[in-house]
């Protein structure tokens, strides 16, 4: 269906409109609204006005997207390696010649070693669910390629949210305005869901208490009417706790509790064993603190816990989300207006999942080995048996943004491994390839999104044609299987024929698609699912999506995913012994490293006015640690352990409680002084649950650096001095 564009007059000239989405790991998901002008090129990009959520305005990040689509170093044409591994020399080469040389040296691994030598790596560089999920899977499953477990972001909260209430099915940010306390728990959503802020503001307006839990004083935390910091890891027993003194004093919901949970009895004796005084050790807060908190949530209703997955990057992160999670349960808050869990809308609508991935074509090879992305170092420098010998990057940038990242680099350096990266940028990554693709940005190609933090999906139309030779994921996804020799239609469709496809296949089966065809996302951009009002409340009917079908204190499935039963709390594998004890200056801290406000993940990082924004990759100390170690604001500093080390800017700051060390993240290597980030001091160890990753337990020695000469990073941003 050809859609006529609508023009606005803008001094004097015409600019076509053009809807899309915003593209990025984030659960705005905002729909956009771009205009371009006669000569073809977009010159404005804003947030959708008539949008619910996005509203008209849009993130710090994408609100300069323009400068991302023409940053003077995109990549225009198809590279080939002509210097060493990581020396950035690169020869230019035509489509024809690397689609041909990729497809000749993958039949070649095929043949003689199997195609599950061939490692696919991608995330969330773009969330569509073509140039994202249809990439990740059609044309790997049809080649037989090693498949990716992509747990490197929520995987261990999303299966404790699924043993303990079995879906993903948050309120829209509409209803935070009902909640007359609104707890947030582990999450800065003024960084990284900034348009829930508008939300919390309308909310305190109405009266309504926010209190903040976080070791971190974030953006959000300011503007909270209260911020509890507990010690990182400490968040299932502070849980725990409360729960305690709920039902010591008589304030839990004992009827609830019987028609709607599983499991209460042995469920309240794990309780028990966490009595505010033990608490209090653990997590380094008051007993008033913790018994104050808990009353406060007990008492006041409408009630909602807010979390996201920063909160789940430590080794015991799954049992900590389960546990937050059986919060609400106790005090009968869900399946109120305004009360409740607030994590994730994604389960409000599932794509059909046989028609994203075609797994079960009689074409398709059997499923292969499943690798892990956290553990992508180890898996390339010998986990994996038999070897990987050629790794596909896209949506990525793993050495920028994968835990132990030394290691990563070790194995991309391997002289038998080829690597291939599909990107708009030369990244970190992209330096240690041997054929370079350029991608397109969102501007440039067809999409559909589907968000996981409210409830309307966005469509995508190119606003204007891809720069120079750049080519979208779906699209050499299909070159490449031409090439390989696969003639399937579904390997050859274009992204709208796909997108067209999906939605019909998934409104098969779910309510919320009915009527919402592809032209009419076409002509619209975003419509919001069909969701009858008196479903909108998420279990508001009493019916989880349990096997029991009742929120599940003690969960069968836990046992069979040999985990505890029980939702309970963990010492991380990396804590000091001790961690309410002053440290020496011998002793490592814990680190936690969250999203910066300037980037997505890496992404937005080589933009000279997100880093001028962000100034300095930066370790903010407390005055107590830093005068322990001698360290003062502006100073180098080592942060280092067994894994690695990289140079950060000491910020001596109240804005971490003693004993605890933070850094924004992704700055790219490249652009510090050291050509490292933290992610060299970063774990791969795996989560208790699902393979999460585990970025955020991590142990650090932090000494001054020696050097008395001014530091600085290529693009002069780095400024600090030992002088």
């Amino acid at each position: 269906m050809s859609v006529k564009p609508s023009t606005k007059s803008v001094d004097g000239r015409q600019l076509r409109v053009v809807y899309g989405a915003c593209p990025h790991d984030c659960p705005d998901t905002c729909a956009l609204e771009t205009h371009v002008d006669e000569q073809g090129r977009a010159v404005r990009v804003q947030g959708r006005s008539t949008h619910p959520i996005t509203r008209g305005w849009l993130c710090a990040k994408v609100n300069r997207y323009l400068e991302r689509v023409y940053h003077p170093e995109r990549l225009l044409y198809p590279l080939r390696r002509s210097g060493p591994k990581g020396s950035g020399q690169f020869t230019r080469i035509s489509w024809d010649e690397a689609i041909a040389e990729i497809a000749e040296r993958w039949q070649q691994l095929a043949a003689t070693h199997g195609a599950e030598t061939i490692l696919p790596y991608s995330y969330a560089g773009t969330l569509g669910l073509v140039q994202g999920g249809v990439t990740d899977a059609r044309f790997w499953n049809r080649l037989g390629a090693s498949q990716l477990e992509r747990a490197i972001c929520g995987h261990a909260a999303e299966d404790a949210v699924l043993l303990t209430v079995g879906g993903r099915l948050a309120p829209s940010p509409e209803t935070l305005v009902q909640s007359k306390l609104i707890l947030i728990w582990g999450s800065n959503p003024a960084s990284t869901a900034p348009h829930v802020m508008p939300f919390l503001r309308e909310a305190q307006r109405n009266d309504s208490r926010i209190i903040v839990i976080d070791p971190i004083r974030t953006l959000t935390a300011r503007s909270a009417d209260q911020h509890i910091q507990p010690l990182p890891g400490s968040d299932a027993a502070l849980a725990l706790s409360m729960m305690y003194v709920i039902v010591k004093e008589g304030l839990h919901n004992p009827a609830w509790i019987a028609e709607h949970t599983l499991g209460w009895e042995p469920f309240w004796e794990r309780i028990q064993q966490y009595p505010p005084e033990r608490a209090a050790t653990i997590t380094g807060l008051a007993v008033e603190t913790i018994v104050a908190l808990a009353r406060e949530y007990a008492m006041t209703a409408p009630a909602v816990l807010r979390i996201s997955d920063g909160i789940n990057r430590h080794t015991n992160g799954g049992q900590t989300v389960r546990t937050l999670a059986c919060l609400p349960a106790v005090v009968g808050q869900y399946g109120v207006a305004g009360g409740g869990l607030m994590y994730s809308t994604s389960d409000w609508l599932k794509w059909d999942r046989a028609t994203v991935a075609r797994r079960g074509e009689a074409v398709c090879p059997p499923a292969t080995r499943s690798l892990n992305m956290n553990r992508l170092g180890a898996i390339l420098t010998g986990e994996a048996d038999p070897p990987v010998y050629s790794l596909y990057v896209y949506n990525a940038n793993p050495v920028a943004s994968t835990p132990n990242a030394g290691k990563v680099v070790e194995g991309l350096l391997r002289e038998d491994l080829f690597t291939v990266v599909h990107e708009l940028f030369e990244t970190d990554t992209a330096r240690y390839a041997d054929i370079i693709l350029p991608a397109t940005s969102q501007l440039e190609q067809v999409d559909i999104h589907k968000p996981y933090g409210h409830l309307s999906l966005q469509y995508n139309t190119p606003a204007i044609e891809p720069l120079g030779e750049a080519r979208s994921n779906w699209d050499v996804m299909r070159a490449l299987a031409a090439a390989m020799g696969f003639k399937e239609a579904w390997l050859t469709a274009s992204a709208d024929e796909v997108i067209a496809e999906v939605l019909t296949a998934t409104e098969a089966q779910q309510p919320a698609l009915v009527g919402l065809t592809l032209e009419r996302f076409q002509a619209e951009g975003s419509i919001p699912l069909v969701i009858p009002e008196h479903e909108r409340v998420p279990f508001s009917d009493g019916k989880f999506r349990t096997p029991s079908g009742k929120v599940e204190f003690y969960s069968e499935q836990a046992i069979a995913k040999g985990y505890d039963p029980l939702p309970g709390w963990e010492p991380e594998v990396e804590a000091r012994p001790e961690p309410t004890r002053p440290a020496s200056k011998e002793e490592p801290l814990p680190l936690l490293s969250p999203a910066a406000h300037h980037f997505i993940s890496s992404t937005f990082g080589n933009q000279q006015t997100m880093i001028s924004k962000e100034r300095n990759p930066t370790l903010r100390i407390h005055a107590e640690d830093a005068k322990l170690r001698g360290i003062r604001s502006g100073q180098l500093v080592r942060v280092s352990n067994e894994r690695g080390w990289c140079h950060l800017v000491a910020e001596v700051s109240e804005d971490v409680r003693p004993g605890v060390l933070a850094t924004t993240t992704v700055w790219w290597p490249k652009f510090s002084p050291d050509q490292r980030n933290i992610n060299w001091t970063t774990s791969d160890r795996l989560a208790d649950f699902n393979g999460g990753s585990t970025f955020y337990t991590n142990l650090v020695f932090v000494t001054p650096q020696e050097s008395s000469q001014p530091q600085q990073d290529p693009v002069g941003v780095f400024i600090a001095t030992n002088s």
